[in-house]
């Protein structure tokens, strides 16, 4: 079961290359932002670990966005195993996995739990001009974009633009 805080540190990657006035915007491109990121969310900070969590990010965008298919995540499981431990509750599994790829592969299992326990609300925002994610938390399953504000209000503002245009042009 992945919890709130996993699901938000998955949204946050993948919402690391965000378009700001209409340019890609890589949040992890400068290697000192980058370690700040990287140590605010546990990781080591190093390059190796910056090369895997990037290449993590690109590939599960290119999943959730069904532009690759998810066997494009297994060379990023390479060498990853599960040990269990008995709790008084039942069994616990702790990944092992080389420390520089443990956050990749952290992102990986995140992703996979999303899909897992909450299968179809993992989804890229239905702005064209956005590159943002967004896990549709709400009963009905019908939200559309990562943000209300900015781009579901665009998205109806060009709708209400084009109806009033057609409207005049008839």
């Amino acid at each position: 079961m992945v919890d709130r805080e996993q699901q938000d540190a998955l949204l946050e990657l993948l919402n690391s290359t965000p378009v700001v006035n209409g340019v890609v915007q890589d949040q992890l491109a400068d290697p000192e932002t980058a370690r700040s990121w990287q140590q605010a969310r546990g990781g080591s900070g190093t390059a190796d670990e910056l090369r895997s969590l990037v290449q993590a990010r690109d590939a599960l965008q290119d999943v959730v966005r069904g532009s690759r298919p998810a066997t494009s995540l297994a060379p990023l499981l390479k060498d990853v195993t599960s040990c269990p431990h008995l709790l008084p509750a039942g069994v616990s599994w702790e990944v092992d996995a080389p420390a520089e790829r443990r956050m990749a592969v952290e992102a990986v299992l995140a992703w996979s739990a999303v899909q897992q326990t909450i299968p179809g609300r993992l989804r890229p925002c239905a702005n064209p001009e956005c590159r943002r994610f967004l896990i549709d938390r709400s009963k009905t399953n019908k939200a559309r974009w990562c943000s209300m504000a900015v781009c579901g209000n665009r998205m109806k503002a060009r709708r209400h633009y084009q109806r009033t245009r057609d409207a005049a042009v008839e």
